[in-house]
């Protein structure tokens, strides 16, 4: 993450809107205050520099935007819609709702919300809640083959729809929670990646919100008052590995501010000789270049 890069300039909202002659209800009711404007703002520049920094802008790019009902898909949908609107992001969007069959899904809430602002969208129902619960052992986390499932019919309808990018409401703690996952319980060093190709090498899949802290985005809903829907599935479960890293971090942070900024940082900032993985860095061959005289050492 690179801190040092310029801002973007945004021009004021009611200038904006006046200027291009828009209606824009997602934002019409958007506090005019300090506070607001700032947090907005804030979100607006972090998911660009995202955007810019991992590459993921193809003009004339169609991307499939995953719509779950929580904060983070509403608070990605809207930046995204606003970043379009500024004219700083030339994709067409589609959002996208998987209606896992999950018990006392509000069905209503997201095509009424999509439809009041005139958003594109398309709704999905696939019965995947059944066939976790059935595969998995009660008491167990259902978190994993959920994802898998959930992002399997994600393809399945960007290929459809004509979407080149599946993308995703992940945000800053997501990933750090994930790096320190992989790192107490998988024995590796990995973390969500802020853009990949799917397996089948058809699909990328990006988080514009990498840089974004999760409380951020919390504030960001609660402005907007999205009609936020809990997850019953995994939300309800106790005990998750991500709820201990959550705490670890949010611990870390009171104790040190600004450590999760670092922490994002350090996962950009990586010295492959200085850890002990032989396939990242050819430790033999260091051994035998020191071995060699030096004026073969030099030599282009």
């Amino acid at each position: 993450m690179n801190i040092q890069s310029p801002a973007p300039a945004f021009e004021p909202l009611a200038e904006h809107a006046a200027s291009e002659g828009a209606d824009f209800s997602l934002f019409r009711d958007f506090p005019v205050s300090v506070e607001p404007s700032k947090l907005r703002k804030r979100l607006l520049r972090l998911t660009r520099q995202a955007i810019d920094d991992f590459a993921m802008l193809q003009p004339g790019d169609r991307w499939l935007v995953a719509l779950s009902g929580g904060k983070d898909s509403y608070g990605l949908l809207a930046i995204l819609l606003d970043l379009k609107w500024r004219g700083l992001l030339p994709v067409d969007l589609l959002v996208c709702n998987l209606d896992q069959g999950q018990p006392n899904f509000p069905k209503h809430v997201l095509p009424d919300f999509l439809d009041k602002h005139g958003i594109a969208h398309r709704i999905e129902y696939q019965d995947t809640y059944s066939v976790v619960v059935d595969k998995i052992a009660e008491g167990k986390t259902y978190c994993s083959l959920c994802s898998r499932l959930r992002r399997g019919h994600l393809y399945r309808i960007a290929r459809e729809e004509g979407c080149s990018s599946l993308v995703l409401g992940h945000h800053r703690e997501d990933i750090l929670e994930t790096f320190f996952m992989n790192l107490f319980h998988g024995g590796r060093l990995s973390a969500m990646p802020a853009k990949l190709l799917n397996d089948d090498g058809d699909v990328m899949v990006l988080r514009p919100l990498s840089y974004c802290a999760e409380a951020d985005l919390a504030k960001f809903a609660e402005i907007m008052r999205f009609p936020i829907i809990p997850c019953d599935l995994c939300g309800s479960q106790e005990g998750l590995q991500r709820n201990a890293m959550k705490a670890m971090l949010e611990d870390i942070e009171r104790r040190m501010p600004g450590r999760k900024d670092t922490m994002i940082r350090a996962m950009a900032n990586v010295r492959a000789s200085q850890l002990l993985d032989r396939n990242l860095f050819d430790f033999a061959g260091l051994n035998a270049l020191q071995a060699q005289p030096a004026e073969v050492r030099r030599a282009p």
